[in-house]
């Protein structure tokens, strides 16, 4: 199967505090950038690429996406919805409560990252690596944010969030892919996240390293908003 018929969890369920006031009515999906909603260019983008499914993995204000967006028909994706429930899942938590919607493999892309570069290649990566899980990187050198996986020879040595080292030149880019049971072994309605998962990958050895050489954009901060803003506006190809 191509990357056409593999679904894309879009992870959308945070609170999005980084950019209140902004936030403090509608989700982070639903911030206007150039003039759209964030999820509209995400979800044009991710059409360019050929993808064709996503499910919306959301929890606060959520149901605003859905009224929104709907089936997805009008931007010509086929849209799903999996909601947190009464608590927050994190994004681990939030990926276990979709997999029924989700198959047997999937990407992984966060809900405020809009990322230019080839999917179908990233699925190949997956695919011919044979583990479990894939992280995509970029060597990012502190330029972006802070850089916080150590990779090298096309391997993930190291991965954290929290406990930086100097040999962390990469940052995980915001785009993964799964096989289901890498959560389907968790308790369904636990929160986790999913930094701790792909951890214990790169213990096991389990976790596919796939270097990127485009810049990733974000809108999880203010600063990352009006960057993006600025890039739409222009009409940068990518």
């Amino acid at each position: 199967m191509g990357a056409e018929s593999i679904p894309v969890a879009i992870l959308a369920g945070g609170l999005a505090t980084r950019l209140r006031p902004i936030t403090e009515k509608i989700p982070k999906s639903l911030v206007s950038v150039a003039g759209e909603p964030f999820l509209t260019h995400q979800l044009r983008l991710l059409r360019s690429r050929g993808l064709r499914r996503a499910v919306l993995c959301v929890g606060y204000l959520g149901e605003m996406i859905e009224r929104d967006f709907g089936d997805g028909t009008a931007f010509g994706v086929e849209l799903s919805y999996s909601f947190d429930g009464p608590k927050l899942l994190g994004t681990g938590g939030a990926l276990r409560q979709a997999l029924p919607l989700l198959g047997e493999e999937f990407f992984v892309l966060y809900g405020d990252s809009y990322l230019p570069i080839d999917y179908t290649a990233v699925l190949a990566a997956f695919r011919s690596s044979g583990l479990p899980g894939l992280m995509t990187v970029f060597r990012n050198e502190g330029a972006w944010d802070t850089s916080n996986v150590q990779f090298a020879d096309g391997r993930i040595i190291r991965y954290d969030k929290r406990e930086r080292t100097p040999e962390m030149r990469h940052i995980d880019y915001g785009l993964g892919v799964f096989r289901a049971s890498v959560f389907a072994e968790r308790p369904a309605g636990e929160a986790f996240d999913l930094a701790d998962v792909q951890r214990e990958l790169v213990a096991k050895g389990a976790l596919a390293g796939h270097e990127v050489f485009q810049r990733f954009y974000e809108i999880g901060s203010h600063a990352g908003l009006a960057e993006l803003e600025n890039l739409l506006r222009q009409g940068t190809p990518l």
